[in-house]
């Protein structure tokens, strides 16, 4: 699997957690949106796309099944993140 395009949005608000929101492409054929970067008490985070249940919780409707991939994401999303900050 190869990430092929990354996307970040800026999120402005400057005492908000959530940083940005991204978008990923996998392999030229597959998009994941709404991957948010968050701000948290040992650093940056990603979260992946979720929706709350009718019970109220929140469950991921997208995510990794193997550490070696959720970090290979979290790697290309915070570099881009990065990336975009710099630009600024």
């Amino acid at each position: 699997m190869k990430i092929t395009d990354t996307r970040v949005r800026l999120v402005t608000k400057d005492d908000a957690k959530l940083k940005a929101v991204a978008s990923i492409t996998i392999d030229d054929c597959f998009v994941v949106h709404d991957i948010k970067v968050i701000s948290g008490q040992d650093g940056l985070f990603i979260s992946m796309p979720r929706r709350k249940t009718p019970e109220g919780d929140y469950k991921d409707i997208v995510h990794p099944i193997n550490t070696e991939t959720r970090e290979m994401i979290k790697s290309v999303v915070l570099d881009a993140y990065n990336k975009t900050l710099a630009a600024e």
